[in-house]
């Protein structure tokens, strides 16, 4: 997929779901673009996904290291734990996110305590407003809601544009309904939610790449997913190690 002088790549696929049992899944969305010289991230994810992560750039020949640029939409573990597997890239964060994210008290909240305060003092860390272009070509929103400082980014494209909404609409379900889960305000996110639709309508064809879901265009002022959801676990129910049970989390069908 294309966006002018970038090319777009989702390395992880996020998943609209939530673990029963087990405590957070966190499976979000991580976004490769390239180009101008820049190879940059789009949220980066959790331990959980770390060794996919890794495993995902090196099939498109990219180390670590070559990664420039680590663009935060909100400062969430399931987004944002990563950004230390890249040493030489400049770490993007909105500013009002940084600071309420090391004001919450440790322990109580999904940030990643140690993560953000190793932000706070890292020179390679920028602070971030809306209205700021983070890349050439990518510009920063307000999209508060899930976090009071999370933003959204937009990037322009010669035949459509691309909105990263990362948790301010993590969903299809949350874009249609105009409703958002883990929200310290609804109004706040219907608000965002409202922006973020602004934005879709503006242009024809533009792609939505939302926080936990696949990506989508509109079809008829209808989202459209494009590819499929997948997800899947692998469990040792069996007798022995090379018995796995495979249980596939999609919607019959599909």
């Amino acid at each position: 997929m294309a966006a002018e002088e970038y090319a777009l790549d989702i390395v992880v696929q996020g998943y609209p779901g939530k673990a029963v049992c087990h405590g957070g899944l966190g499976w979000s969305t991580i976004a490769l673009l390239r180009g101008r010289g820049r190879i940059a991230l789009i949220d980066v994810g959790s331990f959980g996904q770390r060794d996919l992560l890794i495993r995902r750039l090196a099939e498109r020949g990219l180390r670590p290291d070559a990664v420039t640029d680590v663009i935060l939409t909100h400062s969430h573990w399931d987004h944002s734990i990563n950004w230390v597997l890249f040493p030489r890239a400049a770490i993007s964060i909105g500013a009002q996110e940084l600071d309420w994210a090391v004001g919450q008290r440790w322990g109580e909240t999904p940030v990643p305590e140690l993560y953000v305060r190793e932000l706070l003092e890292l020179p390679r860390t920028r602070r971030v407003a809306a209205g700021s272009a983070v890349l050439p070509g990518l510009t920063a929103h307000d999209a508060p809601g899930h976090t009071p400082g999370h933003l959204i980014f937009v990037l322009a494209g010669g035949e459509r544009d691309v909105i990263f909404t990362g948790d301010a609409a993590k969903n299809r379900a949350e874009l249609l309904s105009r409703s958002a889960d883990m929200t310290y305000d609804p109004a706040v996110s219907r608000a965002s939610i409202d922006r973020i639709w602004a934005l879709w309508r503006q242009r024809h064809g533009t792609v939505l790449v939302p926080g936990h879901d696949v990506p989508m265009v509109l079809e008829n002022d209808e989202p459209k997913y494009i590819g499929v959801r997948e997800a899947a676990i692998s469990a040792w129910f069996g007798d022995d190690l090379d018995t796995t049970t495979l249980f596939e989390l999609r919607v019959a069908g599909e």
